[in-house]
């Protein structure tokens, strides 16, 4: 009894062993801190924020805007892409589920019955059988069967970072096609506004030109600001249509009636929460796509692991167990019962060195896993370090804008009041109001620019995955 207790244990380590190789994560082949940014030049690094984790930071509570919120709410429910990464989860989560069944034996119960008359016979001859019995059933010994289920079940995590991934990149796009939406809306206005100027001017100047204050000249030169404006009039009219159609396409369904109102572009401050940047070895469990290339890494770990058994022995067990009579009432007396136990092992000899070539694969395999670990990592680490450069650099840009605009604005009025008067020139109004108009658009795009950067921010560092906030911190 004490043998055979000893060769089922052993049987049974044998079982629970594989052959694959031990993994180790590569190292990040990034540095350790982010690169330092400074407006001054002075090359000091800046203080880290002290505000949560973009991975920890829900959507809901990073976008402020209601409007928003309800758009990035019908995306998540109606978009394709992200209905696609569902259900390539639930694929591989199935596939899983199979090769974990493989390990197992596959027991089948049968019965048959049957009634033949021979030519030339008085009487039918009748028989009924019935049996339970187990098929093929490969014993693991040198885990096979499990580094295949490890390897599923790598491709099934891998797929379900790759959902959250998507989920991401959704979130982030709804974000930044709406705040491109908010941009263009305000550029419309602000080219409405510059083409009514434009239209008083010209229609102030043809009446100076009648009383011989103005030449000219002067007249077509406003005929052409003001036809040059209605040109760009046209222009964002069509991009603000065009936004409204690619926004539609994210969210997957047409815009709502009753949307929240939301700010202006130029009222956005409030709009987005402030986020922790952390340091460059939190994206290795925070962002999704990284998670993604290391569960890929594992699972080609674990095929290693099934090409190496594949050199060893292979041992199945068939069995079977019943009961045969010629009548259905006695198929269950004494004397019917029957059964077959038939084990069997198959060696490899000589193959042609396709076992070793299927080795040779598994292993490059992983080594190309590697490598696109390993730049996933740089890329991430690239994405994140320019964001970063971007968050630091933009709000001194917009606000230098917001004093251009003012100066902008002083001098297009003292050059109207002098124009009116007749102190300066046609050519001096003209200046000015180009100059408001240039200083108006270059604060709405960079204010665009710094906004949907920080929307970048928020996305490369692995935030927008869950609704809500992870209150208790880091996993």
């Amino acid at each position: 009894m004490k043998r055979k207790l000893t060769a089922l244990l052993c049987a049974c380590c044998l079982c629970a062993c594989t052959l694959d190789p031990a993994y180790h994560r590569p190292a990040a082949p990034v540095d350790d801190a982010w690169p330092a940014v400074s407006t001054q030049g002075s090359g000091k690094q800046q203080p880290a924020t002290a505000a949560p984790l973009a991975a920890d930071v829900g959507w809901r509570d990073f976008f402020k805007d209601p409007r928003l919120q309800k758009l990035i709410e019908l995306a998540l429910a109606n978009n394709r892409d992200l209905r696609v990464a569902a259900l390539n989860v639930a694929k591989y989560e199935a596939e899983y589920r199979i090769a974990r069944a493989n390990i197992g034996p596959t027991i089948d119960a049968s019965g048959s019955a049957t009634r033949e008359h021979a030519l030339g016979s008085t009487s039918a001859y009748s028989s009924s059988s019935v049996s339970v019995g187990m098929t093929s059933w490969e014993i693991d010994f040198f885990g096979r069967l499990r580094s295949l289920k490890r390897e599923a079940l790598e491709q099934y995590l891998s797929t379900d970072a790759a959902r959250a991934s998507t989920q991401i990149d959704l979130v982030a796009t709804v974000a930044t096609g709406y705040l491109q939406l908010l941009s263009d809306e305000t550029l419309l206005e602000i080219t409405q506004n510059t083409v009514d100027a434009d239209q008083k001017t010209y229609d102030l100047t043809v009446s100076m030109m009648k009383m011989g204050s103005a030449s000219l000249q002067d007249v077509r030169q406003a005929e052409n600001s003001l036809a040059s404006a209605r040109s760009s009039l046209a222009s964002y009219t069509r991009a603000v249509a065009q936004d409204r159609n690619n926004l539609v396409a994210a969210i997957g369904c047409p815009l709502p009636g009753d949307l929240p109102k939301g700010p202006t572009l130029m009222d956005s401050e409030s709009m987005l929460a402030d986020i922790g940047e952390g340091v460059p070895s939190d994206l290795l469990t925070r962002r999704p796509d990284i998670v993604e290339a290391e569960h890929t890494l594992k699972g080609a770990n674990a095929n290693v692991g099934a090409a190496r058994a594949a050199f060893f022995p292979k041992i199945e067990l068939t069995a079977s167990a019943g009961s045969t009579s010629t009548s259905l009432s006695g198929l269950f007396k004494a004397g019917t019962g029957a059964w077959t136990f038939s084990p069997s092992i198959s060696i490899p000899i000589f193959d042609f060195g396709y076992n070793k070539a299927s080795l040779d694969v598994a292993k490059i395999e992983k080594n190309i896993d590697i490598a696109d670990y390993e730049e996933t990592i740089q890329t991430a680490f690239k994405e994140v370090a320019n964001a970063l450069a971007g968050r630091t650099t933009y709000v001194a840009q917009v606000d230098a804008d917001r004093d251009y605009v003012n100066s902008a604005q002083q001098y297009d009025d003292i050059a109207q009041t002098r124009y009116r008067s007749g102190t300066d020139s046609f050519l001096t109004l003209l200046d000015a109001q180009r100059t408001l108009y240039t200083a108006q658009q270059q604060l709405a795009n960079d204010t665009l620019s710094k906004l949907s950067n920080l929307i970048t921010l928020y996305k490369v560092l692995g935030g927008g995955w869950s609704e809500s906030s992870v209150s208790a911190g880091r996993s």
